[in-house]
């Protein structure tokens, strides 16, 4: 059995069981989370799809880590003026145990 969820403008294939790295939800750790933007599930033989998305169905999920990825350096330069501007960032994400898909 898998779902697909959307969360954050992105789309994840998910099973239970799975841990899954998302964008930034505003949860505690420890905290259990329901995905309620639910595309598609598919249990044994049968697909089911929404449009845009299932009724009822949903994803529930337990918030294990909230957490930064590694810092990306942009660097911008015109060349023969004198400029260039250095700047840093870094992503907030959230990990997810996915526990149950419910239909």
């Amino acid at each position: 059995m898998y779902a697909v969820v959307k969360t954050g403008g992105r789309q994840y294939k998910v099973e239970p069981g799975q841990v899954v790295r998302v964008g930034k939800l505003e949860s505690a750790v420890g905290a259990a989370v329901a995905l309620g933007e639910v595309l598609l599930v598919k249990e044994g033989e049968t697909l089911k799809a929404g449009a845009p998305f299932l009724a009822g169905a949903t994803v529930t999920a337990t918030v294990v880590e909230q957490d930064r990825g590694s810092k990306v350096l942009v660097f911008k330069k015109k060349r023969r003026q004198g400029y260039q501007k250095t700047q840093g960032h870094r992503q907030d994400y959230t990990t997810l145990k996915i526990t149950a898909i419910n239909v």
